[in-house]
């Protein structure tokens, strides 16, 4: 029978009788590789069966298919084998609980290529394995690995991956919360990039990555900026984060106070094809903070659970946004008082006595008014603004005026002596 023929069977049949399809295509892997026919007709059936098995949630004997076609990709090509080991590797990402696994498929196929000598492959699947420790968040052993991946990339001068290595440390960095080592492997990256060709993807996830670093610094003017370049350059590719960083767009003008500027983006001509819950979760947050209210707040973000918390950068800013909501809240309402119960404050906004008192506690340590809890009596005694001491600012002004003076004879008497 034609392979090809029994390739496209297989095809047929993957959707309805999955099983009689990866008979079929095992029976292809099974052949002997006579020809350049044959290899060709068995690199497409070992990545159709790995298609086959993602589809239906079948991460073990995906594994087993990577385990047993080891021997195979042997005998092919290296820069085929890289593409094929990388790809089949790559299909567990969409099987859902599949992580850890894929991390075993991972380092098991990086100590295959270190016996077949193949550098190249070893150095790929490592940078992969830096994204899977990143994802399983075991941050300690994705920095041991990218330390040993710089040393030998940078020996080696590959510049590509030397990018992308320096974009995951930057990662890392980041979710250990250490900001400015963050920044500075992103500035290395960027420094590497520049003297190279960098596609599309990875300028896009080269901006993502600055954006998110200036959302941390409350930059949020240059973040959006940063994060409309990546969703042009990720709509450009079709790639799916074009959404992300729509909704990191987006947050950045909620944060900005600009809440009346999202209802625009989103009903712009680039927005417009990603509308859906994703862009309606954002939409809900910018209609509650725009109307200053805590129960539309936190009724979005009950609504919206899964597109609001489960990512970490807009959980962070969201907890921010509504600690500020609460605080605006918490003022106005005890702005006409000078002597106020909490209990009342915490009816007015709908909250726990004791999550209001906490706050209040802290608003009075920031300053935000001046003012004593009397827990005894459950109250808040606010006092007025007191008179500011300008004594120390002039004499800040006094002495930087006598020091202008000073430089002002120095200068005179320099030119009197000549």
């Amino acid at each position: 029978m034609d392979s090809s023929f029994t390739l496209q069977r297989a095809e047929d049949l993957a959707k309805f009788a999955p099983e009689e399809a990866a008979e079929i295509y095992n029976s292809i892997l099974a052949q002997n590789a006579a020809n350049d026919d044959v290899i060709k007709e068995q690199e497409i059936a070992l990545v159709k069966l790995g298609e086959l098995y993602r589809d239906h949630r079948k991460a073990k004997e995906l594994s087993l298919m990577i385990r047993s076609s080891r021997s195979f990709m042997a005998s092919i090509a290296r820069a085929k084998t890289a593409k094929i080991v990388k790809r089949l590797i790559d299909l567990f990402s969409e099987i859902p609980d599949s992580l850890q696994l894929q991390i075993e498929i991972c380092q098991e196929t990086i100590d295959w290529s270190i016996k077949e000598k193949r550098i190249f492959l070893k150095q790929s699947l490592e940078t992969r394995l830096v994204a899977l420790y990143l994802e399983n968040e075991k941050y300690h052993d994705a920095l041991t690995l990218i330390n040993s991946l710089l040393k030998e990339l940078k020996r080696l001068d590959d510049k590509m991956v030397l990018v992308e290595v320096q974009l995951l440390e930057s990662k890392v960095c980041h979710a250990l919360r250490n900001l400015p080592k963050a920044r500075a492997a992103l500035t290395s990256a960027r420094t590497s990039a520049n003297s190279i060709y960098c596609p599309p993807l990875l300028q896009a996830a080269l901006d993502l990555q600055s954006g998110i670093l200036h959302a941390e610094d409350k930059d949020y003017k240059t973040a959006y900026s940063y994060f409309y370049e990546t969703l042009e350059g990720y709509s450009s590719q079709e790639d799916p984060k074009a959404i992300l960083a729509l909704k990191y767009m987006l947050l950045c003008k909620i944060m900005l106070n600009l809440s009346e500027d999202v209802h625009a983006i989103i009903n712009g001509k680039l927005a417009l094809r990603y509308a859906g819950r994703e862009v309606d979760a954002m939409k809900a947050v910018a209609t509650a903070h725009q109307n200053r209210s805590l129960n539309e707040f936190e009724y979005a973000v009950a609504t919206y659970q899964d597109e609001l918390r489960k990512d970490p950068i807009i959980r962070t800013h969201l907890d921010e946004l509504y600690d500020t909501l609460l605080e605006q809240n918490l003022v106005r309402i005890i702005e006409p008082f000078s002597r106020v119960e909490i209990s009342h404050v915490a009816e007015m906004v709908k909250l726990p006595t004791v999550q209001v008192e906490k706050k209040l506690s802290q608003m009075i340590l920031d300053q935000v008014f001046h003012g004593i809890l009397d827990q005894g009596a459950g109250c808040l005694i606010v006092f007025d603004e007191p008179p500011q001491d300008k004594t120390y600012e002039g004499a800040l002004e006094t002495l930087k005026q006598m020091g202008n003076v000073v430089e002002s004879l120095y200068e005179k008497a320099a030119k009197l002596s000549f």
